[in-house]
């Protein structure tokens, strides 16, 4: 029975944590006195008012023009080379004069978005493997450098050997060889090493890319390099222009279908849709375009040349689309969120313990 005055007995408070206890703050406390288990809730990804999760790189279109510049100048080493060992002279100038112009304009486009030119001197000045940036610095240097001297030597060339070197011809001369294969060791890092510098930060899509998308700039810098080649090389030296062509074309197009497939659904998607999904649908009609013509119109130099055109349209279609696609992705949260859950649901089901959340590498 209770009295009249239990209406007025003040509520149970609850008992107070006694040394040792090791109950959590704010965990209630059972009448037996017993501690319960407390139940965790499921982890629920947002972003604050939905902004977005990761901050956009901060790299305009100076950027994604040092990406095809870089591609057009690593598969340029490359074909010179192969043209100095075949004996192609026409298409070895060519090669060269051309991988040197785009050398340097992409190094004149990344400092333009740099700000100012002691940034990228300053990236001289350490050599760290671990940094895309510090190796892409030291490639650059060095691709430049020995394809430079090779260049020169022809350039004097062209010039009669009007220029005034002097005792230096012979020099200039005899390191001519040796400095253009020295060019070509640096190419193919100059091609992909980009591909590794996207997919090295916290972007949703590049990250996404990180596996596979050096073998897509590898065929880009393919179809840039053929295509450059082609529009200026007379079709009677053209032929591993139109060889590197029909090989880039296959390497490009499925490079890109196999890396989609392996990326995550919602990581993939800015690829399709906006100005990188018009970008990327291009590219892949004027690399098919281009492949054919190179196979087909070897003899006719309007036909190569317009082979060359779509080749070197297709490769800027893609790094610019990549480019963009991946600058989209930051501005949604929702291409961090899902894949971010996805991937911790599966190290639950596999059983890792470790609750943390890894950006998929």
């Amino acid at each position: 029975m209770t009295s009249e005055y239990d209406s007025f007995r003040p509520p149970e408070q609850p008992r107070r944590r006694r040394r040792g206890d090791k109950r959590r703050p704010g965990e209630a406390v059972p009448a037996d006195g017993t501690r319960e288990m407390p139940m965790v809730p499921e982890v629920e990804f947002t972003s604050y008012y939905g902004h977005p999760v990761v901050k956009p790189a901060p790299w305009g279109d100076e950027v994604a023009a040092y990406l095809l510049l870089g591609g057009v100048a690593g598969g340029s080493g490359l074909l010179a080379a192969g043209a100095q060992l075949t004996g192609r002279q026409a298409l070895r100038r060519n090669a060269r004069l051309s991988g040197l112009a785009a050398a340097g304009v992409g190094a004149v486009a990344l400092v333009a978005d740099l700000g100012r030119p002691d940034r990228f001197y300053n990236m001289l000045r350490t050599f760290k493997v671990t940094s895309p940036m510090s190796m892409g610095s030291w490639i650059l240097s060095g691709y430049s450098g020995f394809l430079g001297v090779a260049s020169v030597a022809e350039v004097d060339r062209l010039l009669a050997q009007r220029l005034p070197l002097g005792v230096l011809r012979k020099v200039l001369y005899a390191v001519e060889g040796p400095s253009g294969l020295a060019a070509a060791v640096f190419s193919a890092p100059l091609a992909v090493y980009t591909a590794v510098l996207l997919s090295d930060t916290a972007t949703p899509t590049w990250n996404a890319m990180h596996r596979d998308l050096p073998f897509v700039f590898a065929g880009s810098a393919s179809l840039a390099a053929s295509g450059l080649a082609m529009l200026t090389t007379p079709v009677g030296e053209a032929g591993p222009a139109r060889t590197l062509a029909t090989v880039g074309v296959v390497a490009d197009v499925t490079a890109m279908h196999y890396m989609e497939s392996r990326m995550d659904p919602v990581a993939a998607e800015p690829l399709h849709i906006g100005r990188a999904g018009t970008l990327l649908r291009w590219s892949e009609r004027l690399a098919v375009a281009g492949g054919i013509g190179a196979m087909l119109g070897g003899r006719s130099r309007i036909a190569s040349a317009a082979s060359g055109l779509a080749l070197l349209a297709a490769s800027a279609c893609t790094r610019f689309g990549v480019f963009h696609a991946g600058i989209e992705s930051a501005k949604d949260p929702r291409y961090t969120i899902e894949p971010q859950k996805r991937r911790l649901e599966k190290r639950r089901a596999q059983g890792v313990t470790d609750d943390s959340i890894t950006t998929g590498w």
